[in-house]
C-alpha cells in the first residue's frame, strides 16, 4: 500500500540525514589520517632528512598501511611538500598573530621580524625549509612557496608601517624584495651555521638595524625629493607630511 505524504516525508528526511552523516564521519577520517601521515612525516623529515626516510617507516609511525599512504599522496615528495606546507602554516600563523596584534605599527612589526629569527632555530623549520626543500622541491619552486607564505605577510607589514609614517617613502615592492632577500640569508646563516644560537643573535641584531635604517627620522628635514629640487612631488609630499604629522601626535 502506498505511503502518505506525512509518512514518506520523514523516512527520506532521516535516509539524507544517514547518508550525511556517514559521508561526514569518512571525510573526518580521512582528514585526520591525512594528518597523522603529515605529522608522521613532519618528524622523520626532521630528524632523518628527505633520503634518510622512507614511506614505510612513515606509514608504521602512523600506525597505517602503506596502502592508506599512498590514497593521499602519490608520492615521497608530494609527502615531503605536504609536511613543507604544515611547517610553514604553523609558523606563519603564529608570526600573523604577533604583526596583527593591536598596539604601535613599529613595535608589533620589529616584534614579528625578531620572532620570525627565533623560528629559524626551529628544527622543523631548519631541516624541512631551509636545508631540505631547495633541494627537493628545485630551487624555483621553494622560491615561489616561499613567497606564497611569507612574502605577503612581510609586505603587508611594510606597507602598514610606510603608511603610518614609520618607513620612508619608498616603493613598498622594492623594500619587500629587499628585506625578504635579507631574511632569507639570515635564515640560511642560522641554519648553516656552528652555532647557530650566536648566529641567529647577529642576524637579529643586524636586520633590525637595517629596518631601523629605513624608519623616517624626526631630526632630518623630510620635504626634499631625491631630485634635490627641495620639494617632494605634489600629493605625494602632502601626504607623506600628514602621516608624519599623525606619527609626532601618536609618539606625543
Amino acid at each position: 500500500m502506498a505511503r502518505t505524504y506525512h509518512e514518506y516525508v520523514p523516512s527520506v528526511c532521516r535516509t539524507v540525514v544517514n547518508v550525511v552523516t556517514v559521508r561526514s564521519r569518512r571525510l573526518e577520517y580521512s582528514e585526520s589520517t591525512r594528518k597523522a601521515l603529515v605529522d608522521s612525516a613532519m618528524e622523520l623529515f626532521t630528524k632523518r632528512g628527505y633520503a634518510g626516510t622512507s614511506l614505510d617507516e612513515v606509514a608504521k609511525r602512523a600506525r597505517l598501511t602503506k596502502g592508506a599512504l599512498y590514497h593521499h599522496f602519490s608520492g615521497k615528495q608530494a609527502l615531503f611538500e605536504a609536511a613543507f606546507d604544515a611547517v610553514e602554516n604553523d609558523f606563519m600563523l603564529k608570526l600573523t598573530e604577533i604583526v596583527s596584534a593591536p598596539g604601535d605599527p613599529w613595535d608589533t612589526a620589529i616584534a614579528g621580524l625578531r620572532a620570525y629569527v627565533r623560528v629559524c632555530l626551529e628544527p622543523s623549520y631548519q631541516r624541512i625549509v631551509i636545508h631540505e626543500a631547495p633541494v627537493v622541491m628545485g630551487w624555483e619552486r621553494w622560491r615561489e612557496a616561499e613567497e606564497h607564505f611569507s612574502y605577503g605577510l612581510l609586505r603587508s607589514t611594510i606597507e602598514v608601517l610606510v603608511e603610518s609614517g614609520e618607513l620612508e617613502q619608498l616603493p613598498v615592492e622594492t623594500m619587500t624584495r629587499l628585506l625578504f632577500g635579507a631574511l632569507s640569508a639570515g635564515a640560511s646563516t642560522i641554519a648553516g651555521a656552528a652555532d647557530p644560537r650566536k648566529a641567529s643573535a647577529e642576524v637579529e641584531r643586524t636586520i633590525v638595524r637595517v629596518v631601523e635604517g629605513l624608519r623616517v627620522r624626526e631630526d632630518l628635514p623630510r620635504d626634499r625629493d631625491r631630485d634635490g629640487d627641495g620639494s617632494r612631488d605634489g600629493e605625494g609630499g602632502r601626504e607623506g607630511s600628514s602621516r608624519r604629522e599623525g606619527k609626532r601626535s601618536r609618539r606625543r
